[in-house]
């Protein structure tokens, strides 16, 4: 499993290289630049603030400038935060994301998994019908719909949360962030949930279990549920990088100071340096949660082994 994994992390390699190189013109293509929203100054300093930054070298000079600093672990300056480096800002965001992030997704998996396998042993009841029909609508309505509701209800009205803000990391500013962040996620969870369970008790080795006698209780927990959360699994690799990147409209919504906010702000600003860090970074966090999922399948299913060829 071990050579799996290092060969795995050789692939990622130009794997990086080419998310790299395809962001770094694209966000190019986009009219406008860093600097066109200052106010007018003379051609002069406008040549020195450019050159400062590397602005007026050839575009394929900038590109290799860039790769060549990425490779030695600096992402450059960023244009509009003066005196902050994009590590400076993923490092001052990424806190924030983790806490969030990583609270929805433990309650997602949490809720998402008890309730597609509720919905599944009870396959075509009323419980099924009801908790497929929240998860319907977990999935229908998006973030930027549900998070002003939540705001609205439990913040305007009933005034019981706060409606923005980080806090000092207070527990009563995180509650309706981590909610809207993690509905849509118990939604899809279940949703996998529910229909793999269903295929995994129809499986023959899940028939003899229950014909050894083994109380049903054993039969679903060891046996069944191992086998059905395999998918789930599989869906948890890009969803947990997602989350823990931060959703940038909860981010904004709550006005959270995450690296979500960091990228919505750098996009808005043409802030060329700090958009393209926050891309690798997750990238990175794609590759590599994807790769903890390939070797989270060996741990669950014994068929799937990972050898040396």
């Amino acid at each position: 499993m071990l050579a799996y994994a290092l060969r795995r992390l050789l692939v990622a390699v130009p794997t990086l290289f080419i998310i790299v190189t395809i962001a770094f013109f694209m966000i190019r293509i986009a009219p406008g630049g860093p600097f066109d929203r200052e106010r007018a100054i003379p051609p002069e300093i406008e040549k020195n603030i450019l050159a400062a930054y590397d602005l007026d070298l050839p575009l394929w000079q900038q590109y290799l400038k860039y790769v060549g600093g990425v490779l030695q672990g600096d992402f450059g300056p960023s244009y509009k935060y003066r005196d902050f480096t994009v590590l400076d800002l993923i490092a001052s965001g990424l806190p924030a994301s983790l806490q969030l992030g990583g609270i929805a997704i433990v309650l997602a998996v949490l809720f998402g998994i008890t309730a597609g396998t509720f919905a599944a042993l009870s396959q075509n009841s009323r419980y099924d019908y009801l908790i497929m029909a929240g998860a319907m609508t977990g999935i229908a309505i998006p973030n930027f719909v549900m998070a002003p509701l939540l705001t609205l209800v439990f913040g305007v009205y009933l005034s019981l949360l706060p409606v923005a803000g980080w806090g000092d990391g207070a527990l009563a500013n995180k509650i309706l962030p981590v909610i809207a962040l993690a509905l849509p996620q118990i939604a899809y969870i279940a949703r996998l949930t529910r229909g793999s369970m269903i295929e995994t008790l129809s499986q023959n080795y899940v028939r003899t279990a229950r014909a050894k006698g083994l109380r049903e209780r054993i039969v679903i927990v060891r046996h069944a549920l191992r086998g059905a959360l395999l998918p789930v699994v599989s869906y948890l690799g890009p969803a947990t990088a997602q989350i823990i990147t931060g959703s940038v409209v909860i981010e904004t919504i709550f006005d959270f100071p995450g690296i979500g906010r960091h990228f919505v702000q750098g996009a808005l600003n043409r802030d060329y340096t700090v958009v393209m860090g926050v891309m690798i970074f997750y990238a990175t966090l794609i590759i590599l949660f994807n790769l903890l999922v390939d070797l989270a399948y060996a741990l669950l299913d014994p068929k799937v082994k990972y050898e040396q060829r």
